[in-house]
């Protein structure tokens, strides 16, 4: 059996790596392996990718630099992470994914939709997420989380109407496409865990079925 890939998304300050952890608690207590990663990283070479995109010096890299180098790291993680733990039953869950590009450096740089679908296409065409958590969250209610951290890296030092596009990407692409579920991250701790738990238990509940020769994986995008 095949495992799947698990997406969580969201903009700055969401929560994903709590709600990750949470998700990967839940899954355990099911008896299912997983394998946490995140992008742009998630391996030795993505991390070192990972490194440039976030350097705040580097301010000067153009939007289509940082477009190629988020799927450049994309692809080493898919080859060194993603794809392995998944030919082996392994449940992947991916700090962000391409739905964030289409958010990011679509909405956000303003990069022709083409040009990202062409990369998706190419880089993962048959590795499209099984369920992806949209963590949404209010920009200004995420940015003072973000902030309460302490130093920030490159991504985090946009102008606030970048994260609103982002925002507006990601809620365009959850009304789209039936993978998505949409999580209220503003909500308590224990609000969140519950949401988070209730989508991964329709998964599981699908993913049963699908163990079933000729049943329909109804939660995933692809054919």
């Amino acid at each position: 059996m095949k495992g799947r890939l698990i997406t969580f998304e969201g903009g700055e300050g969401a929560g994903k790596t709590t709600a990750i952890s949470v998700a990967a608690g839940y899954l355990h207590q099911q008896g299912i392996t997983t394998q946490i990663t995140r992008e742009p990283g998630g391996s030795a070479i993505a991390e070192h990718i990972r490194s440039m995109l976030l350097d705040p010096d580097n301010t000067g890299l153009h939007a289509e630099t940082e477009l190629l180098l988020m799927f450049a790291a994309r692809a080493q993680n898919l080859a060194d992470t993603i794809r392995p733990a998944i030919e082996n039953g392994i449940w992947v869950l991916c700090d962000r994914y391409t739905d964030a590009s289409r958010a990011y450096q679509g909405a956000g740089r303003g990069i022709a939709k083409k040009h990202i679908e062409y990369l998706a296409d190419w880089i993962h065409g048959d590795m499209n997420p099984d369920l992806t958590v949209l963590l949404d969250i209010d920009v200004a209610t995420g940015m003072a989380r973000v902030t309460r951290r302490g130093a920030q890296d490159r991504m985090e030092q946009a102008e606030m109407e970048f994260y609103q596009r982002v925002r507006e990407a990601y809620r365009k692409l959850a009304s789209n496409d039936p993978r998505f579920r949409i999580v209220d991250a503003s909500a308590d701790l224990k609000a969140v865990g519950e949401a988070v738990i209730r989508h991964l238990g329709e998964l599981l509940q699908e993913s049963n079925h699908d163990d079933v020769p000729g049943e329909p994986r109804r939660l995933d995008s692809r054919p």
